[in-house]
C-alpha cells in the first residue's frame, strides 16, 4: 500500500518536482557527509571539500562528486580520480531524500527524519571505512533525538528517554557479554552509543523493533557471507551499518511499525 501510494504521488507533476527538489538537497547533504566522513575520523575540524590525496582545496564547482564524475574531472594537482564512496554517498542520500516527502507527510517528521537519516548514513560510512562509530556523531545525535521527540508525531520526551536507556542497556549487556566470552573487540562501545542514539530518535517501544531488526539483518548477512565463503569466523564485520539501516527503517516507517507492534 505504501509503495502504491508513493508511485501515484511520484507520477504527478507536483510529486516529480518535490522529488527532484529533495534529491538535489540529498546531493548537497551527501557532499557534506563525505567531508565529515573524511575529517571526523582524523579528529580534525571539518574543512572545505578538498582532494583526499594531495589536500588541494576544490573549487565550488567541483564540490559535488556527481558533477566531477559527469565532467570526467580528476584532481588538477595530483590527477587523483573521484572516489566511488563519494559518488555512492551522494547518489544514495539523494535517492533516500527524494522518497522522504512521500513517506513522512508531517513537516516535523520530515525535517527530523532527514536529519536522522543523514546521521545514520554518516555512521555507515565511517564504520565501514574506519571501523569507527564516532562519539562526535552519536552523542549529538542522541541529543537531537531527544529534541526531535518534542516535535515528531511518533515519539515523546519520556518515551525518547526510555528508548535511549533501553538501547544503551540492551547493547551494553551484549558488549559486556561479548567481551567476556569472545574477548575485546567482539562488539565495540560505539555500537552501544549508536543503540542509544537510535533509542532517542525512535523512542520506546519502537527502539526494540529497530534493534531486533538490526540484529536480524546482521545475522542474515553474516550467514550469507559465511556460506559463500566471503567471510570466515575470524573475519571482521562492521555491525554498526546493520543497526544504522534498521534505524533508517524505523524512522521512515515509524508510525506503521508502531501500529503493527501495538496490534
Amino acid at each position: 500500500t505504501i509503495i502504491r501510494s508513493m508511485a501515484y504521488s511520484l507520477l504527478s507533476l507536483p510529486g516529480l518536482l518535490i522529488a527532484a527538489l529533495f534529491a538535489l538537497l540529498g546531493l548537497l547533504v551527501g557532499a557534506a557527509l563525505n567531508v565529515l566522513a573524511d575529517d571526523l575520523p582524523q579528529h580534525i575540524r571539518p574543512q572545505r571539500p578538498r582532494c583526499i590525496n594531495c589536500l588541494t582545496p576544490r573549487a565550488p564547482s567541483g564540490w559535488l562528486a556527481m558533477v566531477r564524475t559527469l565532467r570526467g574531472e580528476r584532481c588538477p594537482s595530483c590527477d587523483f580520480p573521484v572516489r566511488r564512496r563519494e559518488l555512492w554517498v551522494e547518489v544514495g542520500t539523494a535517492l533516500i531524500f527524494a522518497a522522504l516527502p512521500f513517506l513522512l507527510d508531517r513537516p516535523a517528521d520530515l525535517l527530523f527524519g532527514a536529519l536522522y537519516v543523514a546521521l545514520f548514513i554518516l555512521v555507515i560510512v565511517t564504520d565501514l571505512e574506519h571501523r569507527l562509530i564516532l562519539h562526535a556523531v552519536t552523542f549529538p545525535g542522541t541529543l537531537l533525538g531527544l529534541l526531535g521527540s518534542l516535535f515528531v508525531s511518533y515519539n515523546s520526551l519520556p518515551m525518547a528517554l526510555l528508548g535511549a536507556v533501553t538501547g544503551f542497556v540492551f547493547f551494553f549487556v551484549l558488549y559486556w557479554v561479548g567481551s567476556r566470552l569472545l574477548g575485546a573487540g567482539a562488539l565495540g562501545f560505539g555500537d552501544v552509543t549508536l543503540a542509544t542514539m537510535i533509542g532517542a530518535m525512535t523512542g520506546f517501544p519502537l527502539v526494540l523493533l529497530a534493534l531486533v531488526l538490526g540484529i536480524l539483518l546482521g545475522g542474515l548477512i553474516t550467514a550469507l557471507l559465511l556460506l559463500t565463503r566471503r567471510l570466515t569466523m575470524r573475519s571482521y564485520l562492521a555491525y554498526g551499518p546493520f543497526l544504522a539501516v534498521a534505524g533508517i527503517v524505523a524512522v521512515v516507517w515509524a508510525e506503521g511499525l508502531l501500529g503493527w507492534y501495538l496490534r
